[in-house]
């Protein structure tokens, strides 16, 4: 299993690798988008300029209609007209009043070949024309009424669209920019636990192998200290029997009624007692009591020494199995940490390599939010800047066209009366 793990951290630390060098790649990539975002925005100012330009000829083109139309309708004008023509349907033949056709045409002419305006070009003709009445200016004046409106509408709707997704985007982007932080956060958290659990890990390996050894030095030893307490001990016995026997060979002749018989599997004497010679005739017997006296202080120092070697033998025992239990108790606790620390460890990989996986999803979403706010701004920064200012200009082109048409109305309801 520890082979395994072993495996899997390598395996991990080269897709940590991988990964970084991802990262790397992803900033690389978000610098030149950042530089492509400048470059977007430069042309963004100069498309303003442009449209700048545009709105204040076509300023200009209904100022010039304005002019133009105030012209035409004005008291000279109209008396002009009801003098000179016979009827509603020659509103526009204008033979008899070229010089108010010509103040007309000169504004409207101006304005139209500086700004290059089709619908001032479409009135300009109409005005040119020689049959029909007002009709055709009229129904200009209804498209052009009819297209500001549309603009207006299309700019009221596009601002209040620009300050919602303004103000939902930037709150994305600090929610994201936080959410990075966080599992920045939880990355080097993540990287500081497996470095610290793997320095632990070392240490319990060996640890548990210097107590693997120490165990086996002290098995070894218990067993070599075993082996001299038996050989020991075999020979005290095989002295202690000799003194036994030493013993009842001399109470055999001083103490014949404490004598016993010898066994088989008692140490036999090569000494070979003899009668003594009829001939010295009978002597005195003695007690043997030295002799006996000094073979049981014999004894009992063996017997002494005996018992002592059988109490260091049982103690070092006792010591070496509570070593033996103390060692195996530490063995298995050390084990068991080291096998939750390895899980601890292919844990906080895994989670680091989720989160590193999350972490370049949530990149790459910020960057494609940081783009589309790059985008809203090169669309919308120009209109909310000049929308009130767009709003009122097309006000009063509104009310100036539809003062015209008014006007027109009335010009030609007239003729139609004189007639």
């Amino acid at each position: 299993a520890i082979e395994e793990k072993t495996q899997r951290a390598g395996e991990m630390s080269v897709k940590l690798t991988t990964l970084k060098n991802d990262l790397d790649e992803t900033q690389t990539q978000l610098e030149e988008d950042t530089g492509y975002s400048a470059e977007l925005s430069k042309n963004c100012q100069t498309k303003a300029k442009e449209y700048d330009q545009v709105k204040a000829t076509r300023a200009e083109e209904l100022l010039a209609i304005a002019d133009t139309i105030k012209v035409l309708n004005s008291d000279d004008a109209l008396e002009l007209f009801k003098k000179t023509l016979p009827g509603p349907s020659s509103l526009l033949q204008v033979g008899s009043k070229r010089a108010l056709q010509a103040k007309a045409l000169e504004v409207l002419e101006g304005t139209a070949k500086a700004h290059k305006s089709p619908a001032l070009d479409l009135i300009v003709m109409a005005l040119r024309g020689k049959k029909g009445g007002f009709e055709k200016v009229t129904k200009l004046i209804d498209d052009m009424v009819k297209n500001l409106k549309r603009e207006q509408t299309d700019d009221d709707a596009k601002k209040a669209f620009c300050g919602d997704e303004i103000d939902q985007t930037e709150d994305k982007q600090k929610e994201l920019k936080n959410k990075i932080h966080g599992i920045d956060t939880h990355i080097e958290e993540d990287e500081n636990d497996i470095e610290s659990t793997t320095g632990e890990i070392k240490t319990l390996r060996e640890g548990i192998k210097d107590l693997d050894k120490s165990v086996a030095e002290a098995t070894a030893q218990r067993k070599a200290e075993h082996a001299a307490y038996v050989e020991t001990a075999a020979q005290n016995n095989a002295a202690l029997e000799l003194l036994e026997f030493a013993k009842n060979r001399l109470n055999k002749v001083y103490h014949p009624e404490q004598y016993k018989e010898e066994s088989l599997v008692q140490i036999r004497s090569h000494v070979q007692t003899r009668d003594e010679p009829e001939a010295f005739g009978a002597q005195k017997k003695q007690n043997g009591g030295g002799v006996i006296g000094m073979l049981d202080k014999l004894r009992n120092d063996l017997k002494l020494e005996m018992n002592e070697d059988k109490l260091e033998e049982s103690d070092a025992q006792g010591d070496y199995e509570k070593l033996m239990a103390d060692s195996a108790a530490k063995r298995a606790t050390d084990s068991k940490a080291l096998t939750e620390k390895e899980g601890a460890v292919a844990d906080a990989t895994a989670d680091l390599t989720e989160s590193k996986a999350h972490r370049k999803e949530v990149m790459t979403e910020s960057q494609e939010t940081d783009r589309y706010m790059s985008n809203l701004h090169a669309t919308c920064d120009w209109l909310q800047e000049n929308f009130d200012t767009r709003k009122q200009a097309r006000t009063e082109e509104i009310e100036s066209l539809e003062k015209a048409k008014a006007v027109l109305a009335g010009a030609d309801f007239s003729l139609a009366q004189k007639a």
